[in-house]
């Protein structure tokens, strides 16, 4: 692992819960010497991703990132395109939906919408990465992805996060192939105990799923009947936002046939 990586994994750990970060914190979270830790924060902050409070010398994320931010979203659109299918979707389902973006070996959220229909709901935090190996975004894209990052994952650590997550290479293989076979994914309770989701991969220009969609449901109302009215407007919108991005299913793909 470079010095660039290891200096840009340290912006991983901030989340809406934990918007500013201490030396210390940083050191127990990253699980690196003091001295690496602090020279990979002032550098960091020399280059604008983050900044210190000049009181508690907490660190939080900096100015270079919402100028680059508004740049990707100027050059490409992605978000707008994107919220509008997010939005349908959520208000016909009557549940969360969610869109995320591939970042390497995990899933990036970029939009999210809940209805509130519901006594019940499913927490959701756009800082939150997901696992490709425990949730069902992580899936639809694994299915379809450059077969070296799939074997990537598949041989790699899989982390458990709840009791049924699935941490056995050959049963994730398993539901690999499934998913390939229908192109939508399942998973009940292997990320947050009290939900289940389905998720569509979405594609950009390329040959492989650039992120997913997805619906969340509270584990109470993921009844075969609910699952089941979710898949054809989950179907619908994954290939809505597809074209919008300018990709298309490749021709070993379900949602490439009518």
């Amino acid at each position: 692992m470079g010095t660039i990586t290891k200096a840009l994994e340290l912006l991983d750990f901030f989340s809406k819960s934990r918007a500013e970060i201490g030396l210390g914190e940083f050191v127990r979270l990253a699980g690196r010497d003091k001295a690496t830790v602090h020279r990979h924060l002032v550098e960091l902050m020399e280059n604008g991703w983050l900044e210190q409070d000049p009181t508690t010398r907490a660190y939080r994320l900096g100015p270079a990132i919402l100028r680059l931010s508004a740049v990707r979203e100027t050059t490409y659109p992605t978000r707008a395109l994107i919220r509008p299918v997010v939005r349908r979707l959520s208000e016909e389902v009557g549940e969360l939906v969610h869109a995320s973006l591939l970042q390497g070996d995990q899933l990036s959220p970029i939009f999210f919408a809940d209805p509130r229909r519901h006594g019940v709901q499913v927490h959701f935090s756009l800082a939150e990465l997901l696992p490709l190996h425990a949730t069902s975004s992580g899936l639809a894209v694994l299915a379809y992805a450059a077969p070296e990052q799939r074997e990537r994952i598949l041989n790699g650590m899989l982390t458990p996060f709840t009791e049924t997550t699935v941490t056995d290479p050959e049963e994730l293989r398993r539901l690999v192939d499934r998913t390939r076979e229908t192109g939508i994914a399942g998973s009940a309770q292997t990320f947050d105990p009290e939900v289940s989701s389905q998720a569509v991969a979405i594609y950009g220009g390329g040959d492989h799923p650039v992120g997913a969609l997805s619906v969340s449901v509270p584990s109470v109302r993921a009844t075969p009947e609910k699952v089941g009215a979710i898949r054809a407007p989950l179907v619908e919108a994954a290939r809505d936002i597809t074209r919008s991005l300018g990709g298309v299913y490749p021709p070993d793909h379900p949602l490439s046939r009518p």
